[in-house]
């Protein structure tokens, strides 16, 4: 290899080949030197260390003749090692590029991951001297080359979408009929197996659990469980290598195969933290090439992380080169791999300023104007753990936002609590009391029952209270109110009546979500019955607790693939994707979009909506001549319901019934006829014009 350097460019940020060789930059506004170290193909020994020879703007930068795509690389970062100054340079810890778009080798800390000496006296003021290279991952050069053939984005509307959120490994270590050396990888999700799954199901989306290079905690290892979820990530440009079953490209022909079905891919990415923890964790990346630059750190004491994220640290956004690695990114995995759009965990954190969130932050201004990132989907996680952090409903127009008080409120009526009618309706109408503003409509409400943080679909109907012991924390960890209920036992049972009024909730979930105005999103293996045993945190079980359970697929009550594909079906035959509220504004022949009915069949009055006890629900959308009535009962008993007299409707339908085993109903009624809706279920109508 060349035994120097040559001036090389400031631009692009990262290592990239060329004819003669590869261009190196990396900023760091703090260093006092940077050099580039080389390894041997297997990463075990140093061949070389060349300080890279130039500084523009802040940015190292220089050019290595004869590199060549499969080069193992790392960086060493010299400076000041101040901790109380926000410094923490440490040239024996081998660092990672953060543009690096490959990283090979998992992270097993250990001491000499540490910039400080391990249990000394004096903490993180101490200077660890050991290098750590041997034991440490290496970035990989590589070409980015790679033939699409005729992709092209399936490009579906948001108002339009099924997002159907999965973990890669999870969804599909388990599937008997995927060749075991693909399971658990992207090449997985491009078998015929799961991509027939998912267009039977109705999928329009998949939104993949963090993709990002990740590592695991230490803590985890000890008590040998990993970091499964994957939301402790260090590489935001390079993939997963524990997903790359096929190498370089794999992820590429996973995106080319859904989109060929007309599934779009959306990835969930973690930019609110890092891997590094707080004062106390290891040396990796950042915190090596420019700690003040990259953290947001204590006003008080620079030594100290300020931590809006629960992990110990967070990303300092409004930085101008933290911003540029996190636009970057999202480029890279937009123009690059073809990704159609994000979900941004803890996004609160991203639109941060000095004075805490800011709805025209550098961040989300940034993403509204950036000609590629505008054009795909972008939905937030709108909260973080840090003070005024939760902040539903205040991002920008162009950004959805996972909307749990869909699902707390939704979870509240069918366990049977009263006086929470009008909240529901709130959130069934598309939850204009928290997003209909500046000209946002209701897919800026990503709905959900259920996501990857909690229970599953099955767990929530079978168990009151959280069983995270196989977590090795004394049951301490995840969320404590649940809004759950077990149907009358805790877990499993042999009870006829239990399993099938558990069934009917499963039903009634699955059809409140679906027929509901706001853009609905399902979790992987909630259609086929799948269980965590009562575990609402299994971020760590990269176990079959964790493992999406195939087998309900053939086992009888277990399988609501065709009643979602139904209801996605009635979805898209009413119009619910139609991206605008109802509100009950008057249409043509004297109708309302939408009306609110007693159980009488007359229109609901201001004192109907405050009954302390009221549990029953029913609603007419009427944006087509074919309106859709829904009713929703969560009482223990019946309610007769009184059809409408509505002149222009001849007949009414019953699509839907979740009182019955499968779902359905082919009954046929006409106006002022009564209805018996049975216990804790809900009921779908379709009217047909006179």
């Amino acid at each position: 290899m060349a035994a120097r350097l040559g001036a090389g460019r400031p631009y692009p940020l990262g290592a990239h080949c060329d004819p003669r060789g590869a261009n190196f930059a990396l900023f760091s506004a703090h260093a006092e030197k940077v050099e580039l170290c080389l390894f041997d193909a297997h990463g075990r020994h140093e061949t070389d260390r060349l300080p890279l020879p130039e500084n523009t703007n802040g940015v190292w930068h220089g050019h290595l003749p004869e590199a060549y795509p499969g080069l193992l690389y790392g960086y060493r970062v010299h400076g000041p090692y101040a901790p109380e100054q926000g410094h923490r340079f440490n040239p024996n810890k081998l660092l990672l590029d953060p543009y690096a778009r490959d990283i090979v080798g998992e992270l097993h800390l250990s001491d000499a991951h540490f910039g400080y000496r391990v249990g000394s006296a004096r903490g993180d003021r101490s200077f660890d001297r050991r290098d750590n290279a041997r034991v440490m991952p290496k970035c990989r050069l590589i070409d980015d080359n790679f033939h699409w053939g005729d992709d092209r984005r399936p490009r579906r509307p948001l108002c339009d979408s099924i997002i159907y959120e999965l973990h890669v490994k999870g969804f599909t270590k388990l599937h008997t009929g995927i060749a075991e050396s693909v399971r658990g990888t992207f090449a997985a999700l491009r078998t015929p197996e799961v991509i027939d799954h998912l267009r039977h199901l109705g999928v329009t989306a998949v939104e993949l659990l963090p993709v990002h290079y990740a590592v695991d905690d230490r803590l985890l290892l000890e008590r040998g469980l990993r970091n499964f979820w994957g939301y402790s990530t260090i590489g935001y440009f390079a993939p997963d290598r524990r997903m790359l079953g096929g190498g370089d490209g794999e992820f590429k022909r996973m995106v080319a195969a859904l989109h060929a079905a007309g599934i779009e891919v959306i990835i969930d990415v973690v930019y609110n933290h890092t891997a590094e923890g707080n004062e106390l964790g290891p040396t990796l990346c950042f915190r090596g090439i420019d700690n003040l630059s990259y953290y947001w750190l204590s006003p008080d004491d620079s030594r100290r992380y300020m931590d809006f994220t629960g992990v110990g640290n967070s990303l300092r956004m409004n930085h101008p080169r933290v911003l540029q690695l996190i636009t970057d990114s999202l480029r890279y995995w937009v123009e690059v791999m073809h990704v159609d759009g994000f979900r941004f965990d803890l996004a609160t954190t991203l639109a941060r300023g000095p004075n805490g969130f800011d709805p025209n932050s550098s961040f989300l201004d940034a993403l509204s104007q950036d000609p590629v990132l505008a054009q795909v989907k972008l939905i937030a996680e709108p909260w973080d753990v840090g003070e005024g952090g939760y902040r539903l409903g205040a991002f920008p127009p162009g950004w959805s936002e996972w909307n749990d008080r869909f699902r707390d409120d939704l979870r509240r009526f069918w366990r049977g609590d009263g006086g929470v009618i009008g909240a529901v309706a709130g959130r069934i109408a598309g939850s204009a009391d928290i997003f209909r503003h500046d000209n946002r409509r209701p897919s800026a409400s990503v709905n959900f029952v259920i996501a990857h943080d909690g229970f599953t679909l099955a767990d929530l109907v079978s168990y009151n209270a959280k069983h995270n012991e196989a977590n090795r924390e004394n049951n301490a960890d995840g969320a404590n109110e649940n809004l759950s209920w077990n149907c009358g036992a805790e877990g499993p049972t042999d009870d006829a009546a239990i399993v099938a009024l558990r069934n009917r909730q499963r039903r009634n979930f699955l059809a409140s979500l679906l027929l509901s105005l706001g853009v609905p999103m399902l979790l992987a293996g909630d259609e086929m019955g799948n269980s965590q045993s009562g575990n609402n945190n299994a971020y760590c079980q990269d176990n079959e607790i964790g493992w999406v359970d195939w087998s309900g697929l053939w086992q009888p009550g277990s399988d609501l693939t065709t009643f979602i594909r139904r209801l996605i079906d009635l979805r898209h035959d009413r119009h619910l994707t139609r991206d605008r509220f109802l509100d009950g504004t008057a249409i043509a022949d004297g109708r309302k979009d939408m009306t609110w009915l007693h159980a009488d069949g007359a229109e609901m009055t201001e004192a109907d909506w405050h009954v302390p006890d009221a549990r029953f629900l029913a609603a007419v959308f009427d944006a087509t001549r074919q309106p859709l009535m829904l009713l929703m009962n969560a009482h223990s008993e019946a309610v007769t319901f009184t059809l409408p007299e509505t002149p222009n409707i001849k007949t009414w339908h019953v699509r839907i019934d979740t009182a019955a085993d499968s779902g359905f109903s082919n009954a046929v009624l006409t106006p002022a006829d009564q209805l018996a809706v049975q216990p804790r279920s809900l009921m779908a109508l379709v009217g047909e014009e006179a």
